[in-house]
């Protein structure tokens, strides 16, 4: 295979916007050079052998010049690497110099791919209740820089055109707000015409302000609006008082820390993305699996049990992952019953097509333990697999009641092997917490192995959410009496509780 460097379009921010080709791009790639305004989500996506090179354009910064950033394409695709991604906000052809990236890869006869992004330019005003036309309203739209090229003698917009245009979007436009007004004003504009200026479009600190040609300056100053904004001129700006959307969603503006060990994190990440906030993932927990030796030699005699208990998603991929390995088909079951702890591990186990016999009410070791009891489950043999400090609750109080339990510990949460302090702090320093979730108590005593009670506890308005009493009692344990303890210990109804919480 021959180097390829993919000139990837990563669409405004919202993470759900990149399209499905560029995020494949982005696992498969073994280089990535990447703009400032690229949502950091993205680099999570690389593989761990991928090269990060940061090129940093924005405005007032560059930490590349682009002919810095031509020459390390080049350089990359002479080096060896095959697939080198130029990640760029929006659609790298859309004021993104893709094109002039493009030109220098031709000239130096590397191969190049354009994969077009949603830009900006639409998406952001679409988030803010704004469409860019509208059949009532115009049925033509001017998308024009904010800044031309500083070098440029004169500018080379029609100014006179420009200014009987009825839809207007000025990108990358507030630092030459008050000149461009200027000119559309002496060209003929009227000075009430309608105008928004959108803050960083798409994300969940989305802010966005609204008023006239004259007035939008004092408007900005108000609410401190910078760099990134889209500025939206015309009529079409009237349609945010009927159709903003983005901008009531239940969690909107809500920054909220996921403690969840980063694969099963995704689930809760997106789901707060949904619902309009914005997920700061600190993962305090790794899933390490014991070795397949210890497992596998515990799995050959599992038709001798009556029940396989699973009290957890970790525990359930882990198991039938070396299961399948030795038998290579789930039928080998054979007439084993199964027990749940909660409603995302049974559905885990329905992915396997897998029926459930026994989930408790309560989705805890005490809840599972009243159900064999309620049952009468005695001189059982019971074979579980888990999680390797888990508490005794559940196999003492299976053996109490007259079963034989055996216990297999399948894997460790261990502290993640990449996460230092430094990152931690960076990820909150800045930040308006007002969330952090706990799901279970080695997340809440690994995360305070990165930030110490006291300095969380600093922050008055952040409020803690814990799965659970068990969670809650940990928590307590720091000092730190817990804001919300979820009755139902699943992902849904987690964020259900924090919704009604902001609401009261």
């Amino acid at each position: 295979m021959k180097p390829c460097v993919y000139l990837v379009g990563a669409g405004p921010g919202d993470p759900g916007l990149i399209t499905v080709k560029a995020l494949e791009l982005i696992k498969d790639a073994d280089a990535v050079v990447y703009d400032y305004l690229s949502n950091p989500f993205f680099l999570s996506q690389v593989s761990t052998n991928c090269k990060l090179i940061n090129a940093g354009k924005r405005l007032g910064f560059k930490a590349l010049t682009q002919k810095k950033i031509n020459e390390k394409l080049i350089f990359l695709a002479k080096s060896g690497y095959k697939r080198i991604v130029r990640l760029k906000g929006g659609d790298p052809f859309l004021f993104g110099r893709g094109g002039e990236e493009a030109e220098e890869l031709k000239k130096n006869r590397i191969n190049f791919e354009i994969v077009p992004g949603i830009t900006s330019a639409i998406a952001v005003p679409a988030y803010a209740g704004i469409p860019v036309t509208h059949r009532d309203i115009t049925s033509t739209l001017s998308i024009v820089t904010g800044h031309e090229d500083p070098d440029k003698n004169e500018s080379s917009i029609d100014w006179t055109s420009l200014s009987r245009m009825k839809s207007i979007i000025f990108l990358m436009g507030t630092k030459n707000l008050k000149k461009n007004l200027s000119n559309l004003i002496s060209n003929g504009m009227p000075k009430k015409t309608n105008i928004a200026v959108i803050n960083w479009g798409t994300y969940s600190k989305q802010k966005t302000v609204t008023g006239n040609l004259i007035n939008i300056h004092e408007e900005i100053k108000k609410n401190k609006i910078k760099s990134p904004s889209i500025v939206v001129i015309g009529d079409i700006c009237k349609m945010r008082s009927k159709l903003n959307w983005f901008e009531k969603k239940p969690l909107f503006g809500k920054n909220i820390i996921v403690t969840r060990a980063r694969k099963n994190s995704s689930k809760l990440s997106k789901k707060i993305i949904e619902l309009g906030g914005n997920p700061i993932e600190i993962p305090t927990i790794e899933i390490k699996p014991k070795s397949s030796k210890t497992i596998r030699t515990n799995l050959n005699k599992i038709n001798n049990y009556e029940w396989l208990v699973f009290t957890s998603v970790n525990g359930v991929e882990i198991f039938f992952d070396e299961f399948l390995k030795i038998n290579n088909d789930i039928r080998k079951l054979g007439n084993l019953k199964i027990a749940a702890i909660g409603s995302e591990t049974a559905r885990s186990l329905n992915k396997l097509n897998l029926s459930v016999d026994l989930i408790p009410d309560k989705f805890t070791a005490e809840g599972l333990l009243n159900s064999f009891k309620k049952l009468k489950i005695r001189k059982s043999k019971i074979f579980i697999p888990r999680a390797s400090l888990a508490r005794d609750t559940l196999v003492s109080g299976l053996r109490k009641i007259g079963n034989e339990v055996k216990e297999v510990k399948i894997y460790d949460t261990i502290l993640p092997s990449k996460l230092t302090k430094k990152d931690v702090l960076n990820k909150v320093s800045g930040v308006n917490i007002d969330f952090i979730t706990f799901t279970s108590s080695s997340t809440v005593d690994n995360f305070f192995k990165y930030i110490t009670p006291k300095k969380v506890k600093s922050n008055k308005d952040v409020k803690f959410v814990v799965i659970g009493p068990i969670t809650g009692k940990r928590l307590l344990t720091y000092g730190i009496k817990p804001h919300l303890i979820c009755k139902k210990f699943t992902i849904d109804n987690l964020l259900d509780e924090i919704v009604r919480y902001k609401n009261k």
